[in-house]
Parts: C-alpha cells; sequence; structure tokens
C-alpha cells in the first residue's frame, strides 16, 4: 500500500465494487484519487458494512458471502486476519471504549462481539434473524441495532444485555443517530416512511411519510443544518428532509440502485453509491443549489463509511481477480 503521510484525511470512504475506479470531475480537480490497495485474500461473495478502529488503525470488513469478518492493518497496509464464527455478517461498529466490535449477523445470533485486540469471542447477544445496521452510542454506552420484521434494540455495550427495542412497521434499513438530541431516524421501506424513535423511551415518537419516491434505504444526516438525506431507489433520487418539521424540502436524481450514502460535512459533499454502476459526488450548499461535482464508474455495489484517515474502498472478488481494498485520498 502506498500513502502520504504528510496530509490529514477528514474522512474514509470504504465502498464495495468491482474493478479500480477513476473519478472524472465535471469541474477542476477530482474529489478523490487511488493510491494504493489491500489484498482481501481467499474472501468471496458480496462484502457489506466497514468499521474503523481509530485506536489501532484498523479496518473490519463484514464479508457477508464469506461469513467472515476481514482485519486490515492501515498502518503497515497488510491484511492481518479473517476470523470466522459468522452467520452472514452485515453491519458492524466498534466500540473504543470497551475495546470491542459488534456484529450483527443475517442469521442466526443477532450479534456478536470480539476483542478489537486480539480478536476473542466476547458475546452472543440473541435478537432474531435479519440483524442489519448497527451504531454505537458513546454517551450512553449502547449499542442500536435494527433487525428482524421491525425493530431497533437497544443494547449495553459493557456487558450485552438487551435494554429494550422500538417496533417499528418494517424491517429497518439504514438508520442515523442525532447527538443534539435523543432521535432515531430510521428508514422503513416496505412501510414507504422514516420512523422517529426516542431513544430513552424506545419508542416511534413521529412518522414521516415518503412519497416522491420508493424503496429509501441509505440515509445521511447533516445535523448541524437540520437536513437528512435519504437515498431512495424508485426512481432513482436522494430525498432532503428538515429534520426540524419531518417535511421533504427537495430532491434530485442519483445514480440507479442506491446502497450507500455519506455527507462530509467539512467539504459540503454527498456521496451517493449505487448498483448501477457509478458514484456520485455533490456539492452540497442548501436545497436549492446542489451540483453533481464527479461520477465514477464501477462494476457493481459499493459501501460508504466516514472516518478520520485516508479513504477505502472493497473490491469483491471477481474471476482473475483478486479481492483488494482501496484507499483513496479526499480533495
Amino acid at each position: 500500500m502506498t500513502s502520504d503521510k504528510g496530509a490529514i484525511m477528514r474522512i474514509v470512504l470504504a465502498m464495495t465494487v468491482v474493478g479500480l475506479v477513476s473519478f472524472q470531475p465535471l469541474a477542476g480537480q477530482a474529489p478523490l484519487n487511488l493510491l494504493g490497495t489491500i489484498d482481501l485474500p481467499r474472501v468471496e461473495g458480496r462484502i457489506d458494512h466497514l468499521a474503523f478502529d481509530a485506536g489501532t488503525q484498523r479496518l473490519f470488513v463484514a464479508a457477508l458471502g464469506n461469513n467472515t469478518v476481514e482485519v486490515l492493518d492501515l498502518k503497515s497496509g497488510t491484511h492481518l486476519k479473517s476470523l470466522i464464527g459468522f452467520r452472514e455478517p452485515q453491519g458492524i461498529a466498534v466500540v473504543p471504549d470497551a475495546k470491542l466490535v459488534a456484529v450483527a449477523n443475517g442469521q442466526g445470533d443477532g450479534v456478536q462481539t470480539f476483542d478489537a485486540s486480539d480478536f476473542h469471542p466476547v458475546k452472543s447477544i440473541r435478537l432474531g434473524d435479519d440483524a442489519d445496521n448497527v451504531r454505537y452510542e458513546a454517551a450512553t454506552k449502547r449499542l442500536f441495532v435494527g433487525f428482524g420484521s421491525g425493530a431497533l434494540a437497544a443494547i449495553s455495550a459493557a456487558d450485552g444485555k438487551v435494554i429494550g427495542e422500538a417496533k417499528l412497521a418494517g424491517h429497518p434499513e439504514s438508520f442515523q443517530l442525532e447527538r443534539s438530541g435523543s432521535r432515531a431516524f430510521v428508514n422503513v421501506p416496505t412501510a414507504d416512511q422514516i420512523a422517529v424513535v426516542d431513544r430513552n423511551a424506545l419508542k416511534v415518537i413521529a412518522i414521516w411519510p415518503v412519497t416522491s419516491s420508493k424503496a429509501n434505504f441509505p440515509m445521511a444526516l447533516d445535523e448541524v443544518n437540520h437536513r437528512m438525506f435519504v437515498g431512495c431507489r424508485r426512481p432513482a433520487k436522494v430525498l432532503v428532509y428538515d429534520t426540524t418539521t419531518g417535511k421533504e424540502v427537495g430532491s434530485f436524481e442519483i445514480v440507479g440502485d442506491t446502497d450507500d450514502l455519506f455527507y462530509d460535512a467539512a467539504r459540503k459533499r454527498l456521496y451517493v453509491s449505487g448498483g448501477e454502476g457509478f458514484v456520485d459526488v455533490f456539492r452540497i450548499e442548501d436545497a436549492n443549489r446542489i451540483t453533481r461535482v464527479a461520477r465514477a464508474a464501477s462494476a457493481t455495489t459499493s459501501r460508504l463509511a466516514p472516518f478520520v484517515t485516508d479513504l477505502y474502498r472493497s473490491y469483491p472478488q471477481r474471476p482473475n481477480r483478486r479481492n483488494e481494498n482501496g484507499i483513496y485520498r479526499a480533495h
């Protein structure tokens, strides 16, 4: 892996695509440049979410199709270890104060935790099938996990006990936790809605209808400007919601079959990835001033994840090609 130690990055962009990608700017400098790659040996099938541990400079990759979690050492640019014992690992989150990593499984045990240093198993937490997205809230030391036919669970990270769950109208996809309050915003695509959950009471306190598009899977939160970006597939749009009113205030066209969104507040950019074969990069000024600044061609789906370091991109295996993780730099 090549790297430039002289610059400090502000985000990680972790994507699951086939083939190295060249970002083509519509004007000016390309927003992302490829620096190098890290091989993922013997990993087959779909890659899902990723999580970064700033303390150890490791990237954890949920290799859903391989039933493993892959560990990358970003300091040395090497594949460190392949962890077994998972069943369709989907969501993944680092719990830095407890030195744990939490993995949500699509099958079997809801959540498994392991030690972030030596990787030994710590807990198995039963929730039900199809445990998906997982987030960690440092202030309350709780994990939040979307799972099953419609629930958001709160789990004590210290002892793995399930504190409770909020019932939802369908299976939850992406959700975001606001830092300035107690709300969780949850995409529920089968019900054409965004459920607003009080994380303390574990109750739905509001429903925001999704009416101008369908299949609302990914979302990204711009908390400072009270905006929620919601990625929809039919038709392919990002819907912009005002988080103070719950109303849709704008929309714009994006790549088809969107998988993930990431809002980069420092650069006022929204990264949108999709299975149609592109990653779109938009400059966001306000709801009425949104400009696509680049589009990158790829061959399949992708995942995005924000961290304070370089940018990382995972490439799933195809014939005559090894799995590898690409490192990008944001400009």
